[in-house]
């Protein structure tokens, strides 16, 4: 130990001691949360985002020479397309432009004095787009600039809407992202990724997944019953959960004014074929029969006073929004 340090005062000696400990601890904080914020991928990236994707425009400057320069896309195979410097193709799908530049200089210092070269993406817009669809309140078309998570582009869609089963599916083709690393030797393989609405309100991180480019997230709808005729809002509802008549009438805004409640039919398809059910509500009410379970696909419709009943069975008209996501307008999330 320093002689000096031994001899200065005690509360000194102290402060000096307890500086070195906050420092050491600092640091040490500061290193946890470098490698927890920004984890190193192969490739040398801190950001997927960031490495070069299919559809990316790319630009090779050989700096002070024009004719070395290039400029285009990668092929299907994941090389620079037509670039060969030094007569050898340039690897390039989910790498940095800095790796990239790396392997361009030494290729180029054989038959270059110093190359200098600088490699650089002057165009993101070419990469596949992330498609939201299902059960939201508007169905979209991503080009994401940065990953956002799952719950951040559903609130984009404006929410889920009531026909949702509770369950959302990621499909992640290959090859359109470089969540984990593709080497010319190694390609993506494609992966389905699971969640559920209830783990994302309870805020499960492990639910709220990170979205790609490519990605295609759907909101997986629940199978329909439709409720019509003597109610006061004929409707469908979804069957996520078990919908017995009495709660189906009742979500479908109550019995309407001329409503039959003694004529209640459920149509229900059973196999190739179709069947009738036909109840009571006075009945139900009054436990003299079964207050039955809808089954998915049923249609309950409640009698009208004073009308007679069509023999066959009626058509229902499903009012739900387009189907076409490729009408969705594209959103860029950056």
């Amino acid at each position: 130990m320093n002689p000096h340090f031994t001899s200065c005062p005690r509360s000194i000696r102290q402060i000096a001691t307890a500086l070195t400990i906050r420092s050491a601890f600092i640091i040490a904080v500061v290193a946890i949360l470098t490698s927890y914020v920004m984890p190193q991928s192969a490739t040398g990236s801190s950001s997927e985002a960031e490495l070069i994707h299919y559809g990316d425009l790319v630009d090779v400057d050989v700096v002070g020479s024009l004719e070395y320069d290039w400029r285009g896309f990668i092929n299907p195979e994941g090389f620079l397309d037509g670039f060969t410097p030094g007569n050898e193709p340039v690897y390039a799908l989910c790498r940095t432009e800095s790796s990239i530049a790396g392997e361009i200089t030494d290729k180029y210092s054989k038959i270059l004095r110093d190359p200098k070269v600088i490699v650089k993406v002057i165009d993101r817009s070419g990469r596949a787009l992330t498609l939201l669809m299902g059960a939201v309140r508007n169905q979209q078309r991503l080009r994401l600039i940065r990953q956002p998570r799952l719950s951040e582009i559903l609130a984009l869609s404006g929410g889920i809407t009531d026909l949702a089963s509770g369950e959302i599916t990621i499909f992640r083709p290959a090859d359109l992202n470089c969540f984990s690393p593709a080497t010319n030797a190694s390609k993506n393989n494609p992966t389905l990724l699971r969640s559920s609405i209830s783990q994302l309100l309870q805020g499960e991180k492990s639910a709220d997944h990170t979205i790609l480019s490519g990605d295609i997230v759907t909101v997986v709808e629940a199978s329909p019953i439709y409720v019509i005729g003597g109610v006061n809002a004929p409707k469908q509802l979804s069957s996520k959960e078990e919908l017995t008549v009495t709660r189906a009438i009742a979500g479908a805004g109550g019995l309407a004014k001329d409503a039959n409640e003694r004529d209640i039919v459920v149509y229900r398809r059973d196999g190739k074929n179709s069947k009738t059910i036909n109840l009571d509500l006075k009945k139900i009410a009054g436990k003299q029969s079964d207050d039955i379970a809808l089954k998915p696909f049923d249609i309950l419709e409640v009698g009208r006073s004073g009308r007679s009943r069509s023999k066959l069975p009626p058509t229902v008209d499903v009012d739900r929004q387009s189907r076409d996501i490729y009408k969705a307008p594209v959103r860029i999330v950056e």
